[in-house]
C-alpha cells in the first residue's frame, strides 16, 4: 500500500507542477510574444525538465519514508515521461510533415538532439542531487514544491488533481507495459522470422511444381 500511496502521490506532483508551469508559461507568453526562436523553446523546455526533477527530489526528501527505492521508482518515471514527451513531439512532427506535404506550413520547432539533451541533463541533475541534496534547495524550486502542497491540500483543486494525478500515473504504467510487450514482440518475431521465410519459400516450390 505504501509503494502505491507514494506513486499517486508523485502523480498528483507532477500533475500540479504541469499547471503551475502552464500558467507561468502562458504569462511569459503574453510577456515576450508568440513568436520564439527554437533556441529559446528548449531553453524552457530544460528549465521545465530540470524544475520538475528538482521538485520531484525534493518531494521524495521530504517524505516520511525517504529511501532510495523512492528515488529510483521516481527516476523510472521521470524517464518514461520524457521518452513520451519525445515520442509525441516525433509523431506531432511526422503528422505536419504529412499535412503540409513539404511546404512550410507549420513549425514544430523539434530538434532530435536538443530533446535528447535535455532529458540526459535532467536526469543528471537528478543523480547530482542524489550525491548532493543541498543543490536542490534553491528559492524557486522550494516555492514551487510548497505552492504544489498548498493546492494539493485545498478541497476542490487537490480533489482535481488526484484525479489527473491518477490518470498520469496509469498512463505511465502504460507505456512501460508497451515498451516491454513492444520489446517482446520483437524478439519473438525476429527468432521466429527464418522458420516463416523458409516455411514460404516451401509453399511457392510446391505451387511451381504444380504448375
Amino acid at each position: 500500500m505504501e509503494f502505491l500511496k507514494f506513486i499517486f502521490s508523485l502523480g498528483v506532483v507532477i500533475a500540479i507542477f504541469g499547471f503551475i508551469w502552464g500558467l507561468l508559461n502562458i504569462g511569459y507568453s503574453l510577456l515576450r510574444g508568440q513568436n520564439k526562436n527554437i533556441g529559446e523553446t528548449y531553453l524552457l523546455k530544460g528549465l521545465k525538465y530540470f524544475f520538475m526533477v528538482n521538485v520531484i527530489f525534493l518531494f521524495c526528501y521530504e517524505s516520511n519514508n525517504y529511501t532510495t527505492n523512492q528515488l529510483i521508482i521516481s527516476a523510472l518515471i521521470l524517464l518514461t515521461y520524457f521518452l513520451g514527451k519525445l515520442q509525441n513531439q516525433q509523431q506531432k512532427k511526422q503528422l505536419f510533415k504529412f499535412v503540409a506535404n513539404g511546404m512550410p506550413l507549420m513549425n514544430t520547432q523539434f530538434n532530435l538532439k536538443a530533446e535528447i539533451s535535455i532529458i540526459a541533463f535532467s536526469l543528471l541533475s537528478f543523480v547530482l542531487f542524489f550525491f548532493y541534496p543541498q543543490f536542490a534547495n534553491s528559492n524557486f524550486s522550494v516555492w514551487m514544491f510548497k505552492s504544489i502542497n498548498s493546492i494539493n491540500g485545498t478541497p476542490i483543486f487537490g480533489f482535481i488533481f488526484k484525479i489527473i494525478g491518477a490518470f498520469f500515473i496509469w498512463s505511465i504504467f502504460s507505456k512501460m507495459l508497451n515498451s516491454f510487450s513492444i520489446l517482446a514482440t520483437k524478439k519473438s518475431f525476429e527468432s521466429n522470422e527464418p522458420l516463416n521465410e523458409r516455411k514460404d519459400n516451401d509453399d511457392f516450390d510446391d505451387y511451381e511444381e504444380v504448375k
